[in-house]
């Protein structure tokens, strides 16, 4: 083969070669940081672009998606010494990528880091009740303390969600132990309570019955009396009527005492016979 078709075939090589090497087709959602003998130079848009061969060489593909990232769990302690674990997932987007690669040795590490101590920063300043009820508060703190910090990195972000936030498996425990206690308590609070108003419902049984009680025997009293007076009136002296009711009442007592199962023996005064007769006045 003549030696000038070897240098053109070389040369055609070569050509071809530079040319590939000074084009660059960057895909959509991405931007490339480009720099020249380790110096910055430019930042590559999506589409056809042209760099000097052999001396820019492309440092990193950044993207411009967002970027979704996990924070691991951690425990954080409350205001009140209590426990809790935590985690939550960042979304966020370069917008400056020059400043991302520049700007910060590792960006996604960093925020993950930022977040965990902000995390715990702000949950500590909070008792484990406003903690585990107010995640919104959180976040929207969370958000407001990071988003200046990563503006400086080229970086927005655009939200951040509380994953969890539960208590630690030791308060858990110790939780349940106490509303079990609670329970416990409010439980015998309720059984006395009602013994205590049981027994006031029977006191107030009993109280109603002696006055009601009082009341029958006082009348029982005037009509006796009333009693008195009329038979008195009828029989022309108060004795004899005192002594007809007297005679009456105990010979009522007598057959309730013959009507009782219990009753062995019915016992009749020795002078019944003389109180009969002076009741209907007789003479012995």
């Amino acid at each position: 083969m003549d030696a000038g078709i070897v240098v053109s075939i070389a040369i055609l090589i070569a050509v071809i070669t530079t040319l590939k090497a000074g084009v660059r087709i960057v895909p959509q959602g991405e931007e490339w940081i480009v720099e020249r003998l380790g110096r910055y130079r430019a930042t590559l848009k999506p589409g056809l672009n042209i760099i000097v061969p052999y001396l820019d060489t492309v440092r990193a593909k950044m993207t411009t998606k967002d970027i979704i990232l996990d924070v691991n769990k951690q425990e954080v302690i409350t205001k009140d010494n209590a426990v809790i674990i935590t985690n939550a997932v960042s979304f966020i987007k370069i917008t400056d990528p020059k400043k991302a690669l520049y700007g910060v040795e590792d960006f996604e590490l960093a925020i993950q880091n930022l977040i965990m101590t902000t995390l715990r920063s702000i949950i500590g300043e909070m008792k484990l009740d406003e903690a585990l009820s107010n995640r919104e508060l959180i976040k929207s703190r969370l958000k407001e303390q990071i988003i200046d910090d990563v503006a400086d990195w080229g970086i927005t972000v655009k939200t951040v969600e509380i994953q969890d936030i539960t208590p630690s498996p030791s308060m858990q425990k110790a939780m349940e132990q106490q509303a079990a206690a609670e329970r416990e308590r409010r439980a015998m609070e309720t059984k006395a309570e009602g013994e205590k108003n049981a027994m006031i419902l029977v006191a107030d049984g009993k109280l109603e019955a002696a006055k009601r009680e009082a009341e029958a025997q006082i009348k029982l009293a005037d009509a006796s009396s009333k009693a008195i007076k009329n038979i008195s009136e009828g029989m022309q002296g108060e004795q004899l009527a005192a002594m007809f009711l007297l005679g009456d009442r105990y010979v009522e007592s007598l057959k309730k005492m013959s009507e009782s199962q219990n009753s062995k023996f019915i016992v009749y005064p020795a002078d019944l016979q003389s109180a009969i007769k002076g009741l209907i006045g007789g003479k012995d």
